[in-house]
């Protein structure tokens, strides 16, 4: 039974990953701590110049214990772009903060011109997605930012490893934080790094991970046992058979969900923020031995896609494109065995988030609503062979 091709179900999982999995699920006495979150850190501190480096058990766990360090609080304003994960905003919201919408350009990041509409004298940060692994004009936003007394902090979720003109993105705001989600550009099925380049908020940051604990070994047993399970699930997906396992291995509380039910409603499950243990760090460690591989594969994939890169700094974590009705694009695609992606349906992402909630109004952000009508991402961490297909697929079908 062949894998279809996806760029959402646990993409970057191989052979070995699961071999790495199966082996740390049979010994729990290593799931919390261990050697390899040194080895981590020494792999950041050589690519963006700096030791003041945390792990998380999330993305939106760093992101949070950033804005906390920088004291944001109650009546102070954070601006972040539409056209992204409810992670982001609700970080915001749970240090009492608002978070405030700014639109996007076309290459579905924040511009500086967005930005100036919404700031305020209580905008104390900008969060600064680089959407897709595409960078924002990061260089632009930060010397608006210095004008105004703004912190900047880098969404490099989508963005590991990537350069811009010449810089790390993640090395020029005040901040940055990382996500090692099941989807992004490495993968432990969750995990996150934080990036303080202040002396003095990073000591605060130390501080308060002081007081952290470690998930549950029922919750590290969840996300170890995802890449094993996705080698169930992917050769049945597009028949259904694989769906209807993903959903029972859910049900049964086996696999964790990507965003949590709490998270629609703009509530915290209580396991964010948490450290990150010592098995899902194993894993992000094999994974980012394989960085180089990854990178390439994408940038193939989008010379393929658009017989060009679009923007000669990006490293696609997805590749975009836009037509009428992609639904109908999906469907059909996956009858054929490529699983098209939908980020983002919604201004706020996933489908189902409550957007009052999140502080999100209708009607505010026009460009990115438009853009989650029409989105269609294609896969990236494929072969050439792969991508070809694709590009034949859509083609027969557009």
């Amino acid at each position: 039974m062949f894998h279809p091709i996806s760029p959402s179900l646990s993409p970057n999982t191989e052979i070995d990953d699961i071999v790495l999995a199966i082996r740390m699920m049979l010994t729990p006495w290593r799931w919390r701590t261990g050697d390899a979150e040194q080895t981590l850190k020494t792999w950041f501190t050589r690519q963006y110049s700096t030791d003041h480096i945390l792990f998380y058990n999330s993305g939106r766990s760093a992101e949070y214990e950033i804005l906390r360090a920088f004291g944001v609080k109650k009546g102070d304003e954070v601006i972040v772009q539409a056209f992204t994960c409810v992670a982001v905003p609700n970080s915001v919201l749970w240090t009492g903060a608002t978070p405030v919408y700014a639109d996007i350009d076309d290459t579905l990041n924040l511009t500086v011109e967005t930005i100036r509409k919404k700031i305020s004298e209580k905008t104390k940060a900008i969060i600064v997605q680089h959407t897709f692994g595409v960078p924002a004009k990061i260089d632009e936003i930060v010397a608006f930012a210095r004008k105004h007394s703004i912190l900047v902090i880098e969404d490099c979720a989508h963005a590991l490893g990537v350069s811009y003109r010449g810089k790390m993105l993640g090395s020029w705001g005040d901040a940055a934080f990382f996500s090692f989600g099941r989807d992004k550009v490495i993968s432990s099925v969750f995990g996150g790094a934080a990036i303080i380049r202040d002396s003095e908020a990073f000591q605060r940051l130390e501080k308060q991970y002081k007081t952290l604990a470690y998930p549950s070994y029922r919750w590290i047993a969840q996300q170890l046992f995802h890449p094993i399970a996705f080698a169930l699930i992917l050769p049945w997906y597009t028949i259904g058979i694989g769906k209807v396992l993903l959903v029972a291995f859910q049900k049964l509380g086996w696999l964790s969900f990507p965003v949590y039910r709490e998270e629609k409603e703009g509530g915290n499950p209580g396991i964010f923020p948490q450290k990150y243990p010592h098995a899902l760090t194993a894993l992000a460690l094999h994974q980012i031995k394989k960085l180089p591989r990854f990178q390439a594969m994408r940038r193939m994939a989008a010379n393929i896609y658009r017989k060009r890169s679009d923007y000669s700094d990006a490293i696609y974590l997805r590749y975009p494109i836009f037509v009428d009705n992609p639904d109908d694009l999906i469907r059909k695609a996956k009858a054929r065995g490529v699983l098209l992606g939908r980020w983002y349906v919604t201004p706020i992402d996933p489908k189902g988030v409550d957007l009052s909630a999140a502080g999100y109004v209708l009607g505010s952000c026009p460009n990115a609503e438009a853009y989650c009508k029409k989105i269609v991402n294609l896969p990236m961490r494929v072969t050439q062979s792969e991508a070809k297909k694709v590009m034949r697929v859509i083609e027969s079908i557009v």
